[in-house]
């Protein structure tokens, strides 16, 4: 990456040494909170006897769990009892009561810095985004030139730019014991044994169509590799991607376990962590098990694999360039090039790879 040069508007020199109890308000996306983590652990290695605490959405509040740089997880009802201006008054008193010396905004709207201030917070540091440059005491500009590199980056200049010390582009997350012992008792449902090679697939993506390869694809990939290496396909997914997944059941030779919707996010960590192989298009998924160290195909149309690709040394990525990618759409305006072009063996060959690499036990 680039150098890029940024300071912090700001009152007053953060202080470690008086920094006893800090908020981080988290990201409310999977993808999002995954590639905000190493700023989280690049703030423990700043404060190392600090109390750690992350203000977080309910649906990601699992992976903040599962972090071990995270001491403590407020959950942000909403929906729920932190709805609207009188839930929010709510929530902000009772952060007020945890007398925390430093807010760290890794959201970026005006919202948590409001939060932040009405609770009282005498250090709220942050991207001016949003026009909450006046809420903050620590204000960093959030330029262009940082809006286009890897979001891991962008959240790492941010600490860079307070004055932290930042710890690197490592991502640690550590599934819980029960979500492991959960996992285990799911697998056990299906006749899953101990030594059955098990390979995830996401075939499902947030935010739109332009983001997901075709389910008979998926589906054709995830039939040859069960035949070539005997595996076990487990699909996952929100609720949401239910459709998705049953159209690719639908395509398949054969029978696949169908997890979409049926677990918690730490179950579902839990179960991708299991896996020999996994393949999804770009989704908190994708980058779930790219952090994870799982061995990984992520499948680009629409998105920006410069800014968004997944952690993790064995993660590969299919991406097709044409002139219109990336266009950042949600639906596809012409012929859906940039996923047309990507082949069932593009996606196999680069499987294969991962395979031979990782388990060293690959057959055809």
């Amino acid at each position: 990456m680039t150098a890029i040069v940024m300071k912090a508007r700001s009152l007053r020199e953060i202080d470690p040494d008086t920094i006893k109890r800090i908020l981080i308000r988290g990201t409310n996306w999977i993808g999002d909170v995954i590639m905000s983590l190493p700023a989280v652990t690049s703030v423990r290695r700043t404060f190392p006897g600090t109390r750690i605490a992350v203000l977080a959405k309910p649906w990601v509040a699992d992976l903040y769990r599962a972090c071990p740089d995270i001491d403590d997880v407020i959950v942000f009802q909403s929906p729920g009892r932190n709805d609207g201006i009188v839930g929010k008054i709510r929530l902000a008193r009772e952060l007020r009561e945890e007398r925390f010396d430093l807010a760290l905004l890794l959201q970026n709207a005006i919202e948590a810095a409001l939060i932040a201030w009405h609770a009282r917070i005498p250090l709220r540091a942050g991207y001016d985004s949003d026009c909450r440059g006046f809420l903050l005491t620590h204000a960093v500009h959030r330029s262009r030139a940082i809006r286009k590199v890897h979001q891991i980056d962008y959240y790492l200049e941010m600490v860079r730019a307070l004055g932290f010390s930042v710890a690197g582009r490592e991502i640690r997350l550590v599934p819980p014991d029960d979500a492991r012992a959960a996992a285990d008792h799911i697998l056990e449902g299906y006749g899953v044994r101990g030594d059955d090679l098990l390979i995830g697939v996401a075939p499902g993506a947030s935010y739109g169509p332009a983001k997901m390869w075709f389910p008979e694809r998926f589906a054709s990939v995830a039939d040859r590799l069960a035949d070539d290496v005997s595996a076990r396909i487990i699909l996952f997914g929100s609720s949401g991607d239910r459709e998705r997944t049953e159209a690719m059941q639908r395509h398949a030779a054969h029978s696949f376990i169908d997890m979409a919707g049926k677990t918690t996010l730490a179950e579902a960590m839990a179960l991708v962590a299991r896996c020999a192989l996994f393949i999804s298009n770009d989704s908190g998924l994708m980058h779930l098990a790219g952090a994870l160290g799982v061995p990984l195909v992520a499948i680009f149309g629409s998105t920006n694999p410069a800014t968004t690709s997944p952690p993790g040394k064995m993660s590969r990525i299919v991406h097709k360039d044409v002139p219109c990618s990336p266009c950042l759409k949600k639906e596809c305006p012409t012929d859906f090039a940039c996923m047309n072009l990507i082949g069932v063996d593009d996606v196999r060959a680069i499987a294969t790879e991962l395979l031979k690499a990782s388990t060293g036990t690959y057959r055809r």
